[in-house]
């Protein structure tokens, strides 16, 4: 029989609120090449970036797609794009279509579990109706631009302001990577203190068109291209960012208790000033540095500092391996095709696991790029409009440079057999009829204000 002070002490511990689990924040670089970043021998230094890296562990095998809306979708979703036909480009200004709407979400699952969530920055899942948007995805906030690209000052792609708080166009001045680390900041010192958060920070940095405040490039006045010193600038400013949000976690006291993940959306472009070096290739292509992108991971007593992990890693992991780092699963109803890899991270040996595929239309060619990654094992597959076959290599990594197929018909045939059957996942209809705009398609002059509603 209880005391009525046993009682009250028992009603009183009901009364608090359980252990917060950890926060989560993911800060997504757009178009950054393997050799960009500091702890890669980068150029320009990356000391925020590399701050992660150090405090954590470095990803050395991670690979997402060739270009950027296919790798969102993977990271958000734990899904392979190609089931929902979201893997060979991009979503268009004038796409009406998006992230499918019955896929589940990687902060729909968190806001389940009571997480706040916030998407500050670049979306491009869809934009042409309100169902597309972040606040209708698992986000209770959104601040940014929902198209591939923007300019960095006066927030406009092609011609028509694309910067929205929560669907109301924001008409400001600004760099973007400063408004995007002041968003976060505020929204981190904001939030309800007894609740953990997700924040998922996707940076339009360092993509075309590029531009960087005058005073961050002088600091790079010593590269003697303009372009490399635009380029320097950029990622400078975006390392800067990282920085902010950072030192944010450590004021309020949350960085011990908050899992940060920093990765590449796809390679360099090499057109760009980008290094992929020593990767071949970059954005755009299947080899490895179109789509082995730096990463690394901090999670202060979770994860061992300063280690490396050789894991073979895809953006498709993270939605089921980050519910693992905070203690749940997820509540999607799909099957994942992402793996867990929690114990990886934290030190167990690495995992075996399947093919991975990758697939990505040329922009500037009628051409299809694909690869079948197992292990050390890689193929590579080029189809080329108008020649009947397609042209197939045969690599074993880390060489990209040496075709072993003839020595090895036996692990090729495997693995372009593989590929043929991944490439039947696709649904039905023209992968292609959004590539270009319709011939009555204008560029609105207001993104947000064109979002349909209906």
């Amino acid at each position: 029989m209880w005391t009525r002070r046993q009682f009250a002490a028992s009603v009183a511990a009901l009364a608090q609120p359980s252990p917060a689990r950890p926060n989560i924040v993911i800060f997504l670089a757009d178009d950054l090449g393997w050799g960009d970043v500091g702890f890669h021998g980068g150029r320009t230094p990356t000391p925020n970036i590399d701050r992660i890296a150090r405090e954590g562990v470095e990803l050395s095998r991670c690979y997402a797609y060739p270009f950027c809306s296919p790798t969102r979708a993977a990271l958000l979703t734990g899904r392979m794009p190609i089931r929902y036909g979201m893997v060979f480009t991009v979503v268009r200004p004038w796409s009406p279509h998006g992230l499918p709407v019955d896929e589940h979400l990687l902060p729909q699952s968190l806001q389940a579990l009571g997480y706040q969530t916030a998407c500050i920055g670049k979306w491009h899942l869809g934009h042409a109706h309100r169902r597309l948007l972040p606040n209708a995805r698992g986000f209770d906030h959104f601040y940014g631009h929902v198209n591939a690209d923007i300019h960095y000052f006066t927030h406009r792609h092609m011609g028509g302001l694309d910067w929205q708080r929560n669907g109301v166009s924001v008409d400001e001045d600004g760099y973007s990577t400063s408004l995007l680390a002041r968003e976060a900041v505020n929204w981190i010192e904001r939030r309800d203190k007894i609740r953990p958060f997700f924040l998922y920070l996707p940076f339009n940095a360092v993509h075309t068109p590029l531009s960087a405040p005058d005073e961050v490039m002088f600091k790079h006045k010593d590269l003697t291209h303009p372009k490399l010193r635009v380029l320097a600038g950029a990622l400078d400013a975006m390392d800067a960012a990282i920085g902010q949000v950072l030192s944010a976690l450590d004021k309020e006291g949350v960085a011990g208790e908050t899992l940060v993940l920093f990765l590449s959306d796809n390679g360099g472009a090499p057109a760009q000033g980008s290094v992929n070096t020593p990767l071949r290739g970059g954005k755009g292509t299947t080899y490895e540095g179109g789509i082995r992108v730096p990463a690394a991971i901090r999670f202060p007593g979770r994860i061992p500092a300063a280690s490396k992990c050789s894991q073979v890693i895809t953006v498709t992991d993270f939605f089921p391996t980050l519910l693992a780092a905070v203690g749940a699963t997820p509540a999607n109803r799909k099957p994942l095709d992402g793996l867990n890899l929690w114990p990886q991270l934290t030190g167990a040996p690495p995992a075996v696991r399947e093919p991975l595929f990758f697939a990505v239309k040329s922009n500037e060619r009628a051409d299809y790029r694909y690869a079948a990654l197992h292990g050390d094992w890689k193929l590579v597959r080029t189809v080329e409009q108008g020649t009947p076959q397609p042209t197939e290599y045969l690599f074993r990594l880390p060489d990209e440079n040496i075709n072993v197929r003839e020595a090895n018909p036996a692990k090729a045939r495997e693995l372009s057999t593989a590929l043929d059957q991944w490439l039947t996942l696709h649904p039905d209809g023209d992968i292609l009829s959004s590539t270009r705009p319709h011939p009555g398609w204008i560029p609105p002059a207001d993104y947000a204000a064109a979002t349909r509603t209906d």
